[in-house]
């Protein structure tokens, strides 16, 4: 089947599944397994892996007949990972074995993921990176720390890059595998963060071990794979359009209404230039989320990314100053497990502490500003003396 699947057949096809699995009377897992089965979960996707090879576009066709008939939903935010960086990274990589693997049961939820990309000498520079992948026959022994990795706690699998060469320069010494988070020699630590809350997790590997089946990509070819991770990843972050009221810009809009006796014409004036920068970086959103669901995010991504940090904080900057000392009064400082920011649920106080971490995960801004201009831009790469040394002989 090519991507020649209509709207009205669409339509039949998902009539077909409701018919055929009741949401009132199916359990919720059963309705995913079969909603991925018939090819209408990733409908852009190959047919045998949770698609009909479909434009992109249609998914939204899918999404609001099975809203409308009250079906149940694969719950991305407890697996963002999973859906928007596992999922594309597998399809574009992984082995037919692989892709049969691990997608169906990434779709539904029965596995989430987490990253472990960053460590504590190695985050804007990852591919500085020191934790081992040493061979053991048919498998590898992984010993190292990672950091900043969210879901951690409730991840089955993990993406996982590792240093399988000294010898070589850090970018070409790397290699990429699925770990396996549920066996001895993981241990998941909790972070607490400015919120309150700790989102995120540093993790211990110590004699961790993986099966070479379980290898993305070839042995050394580890940065590679993870700059498709890395795309995907910014376009994940940045890249969800949200309808005009509904996002961070929406809030700011309710509390201006809200609060007549706050407004100075200059609040106003900015008020109007972030809804315009709003309105461009949700336009630019949708643009990323067609591209990333094709499965060929670009540097791009980093653009959408960038932009979502950068629009957050000044928002929530705007929000604290009109409302003054109301805004200051933070509602609840609980070391609490989370596995997502409540970003609309809470106050002004917590947006923008929540908002400050935008600058760091998902790639630094500063990262992220030099990805722009040397492989959007095409201006010229900053210096380097480090690309041609091998790894062992940088200083850390």
């Amino acid at each position: 089947m090519t991507g020649t699947v209509t709207v009205d057949e669409l339509r039949s096809r998902v009539a077909d599944l409701v018919a055929t699995y009741d949401p009132a009377g199916t359990a919720r897992l059963e309705f995913l397994r079969a909603r991925f089965d018939a090819g209408l979960a990733w409908v852009h996707f190959p047919v045998g892996l949770g698609g009909l090879a479909a434009p992109p576009v249609l998914q939204q066709v899918v999404d609001d007949e099975l809203a409308a008939a009250g079906a149940p939903d694969n719950n991305p935010l407890h697996n963002l990972i999973g859906l928007g960086m596992a999922g594309p990274t597998i399809l574009q990589v992984g082995t037919a074995e692989q892709q049969q693997r691990y997608l169906r049961p990434l779709w539904t939820g029965e596995e989430v993921w987490c990253q472990l990309f960053s460590e504590p000498g190695a985050g804007s520079d990852l591919a500085a990176l020191s934790t081992r992948a040493v061979r053991d026959d048919d498998s590898w022994v992984v010993d190292g720390q990672k950091v900043w990795t969210s879901l951690a706690h409730l991840a089955r699998r993990a993406l996982l890059v590792a240093r399988t060469d000294l010898d070589v320069p850090k970018h070409r010494g790397l290699t990429y595998f699925v770990l396996d988070m549920h066996q001895p020699g993981v241990e998941v630590r909790p972070l607490r963060q400015i919120t309150g809350e700790a989102e995120f997790n540093e993790v211990f590997l110590t004699g961790a071990r993986i099966p070479d089946a379980d290898r993305l990509g070839g042995v050394g070819e580890g940065w590679q794979v993870a700059l498709t991770t890395l795309m995907s990843e910014r376009v994940a972050i940045g890249g969800a359009p949200t309808p005009r009221e509904s996002g961070i810009i929406g809030l700011l809009a309710q509390t201006w209404r809200a609060h007549p006796e706050l407004r100075t014409p200059g609040l106003h004036a900015r008020l109007l230039q972030l809804w315009v920068a709003a309105e461009v970086t949700r336009l630019s959103a949708e643009r990323s989320r067609q591209q990333l669901a094709a499965g060929s995010p670009g540097p791009e991504g980093s653009a959408s990314k960038l932009a979502f940090a950068t629009l957050n904080q000044a928002v929530s900057g705007l929000e604290l100053e009109l409302l003054g000392e109301q805004a200051l009064r933070y509602d609840d400082w609980t070391p609490r497990r989370t596995v997502e920011c409540d970003f609309f649920g809470r106050g002004p106080g917590y947006r923008y502490l929540r908002a400050k971490g935008n600058s760091i995960e998902g790639g630094t801004s500063e990262v992220l500003r030099n990805i722009i201009a040397e492989r959007v831009l095409g201006l010229p790469a900053e210096p380097r003396t480090d690309k041609n040394q091998p790894w062992k002989e940088l200083p850390r």
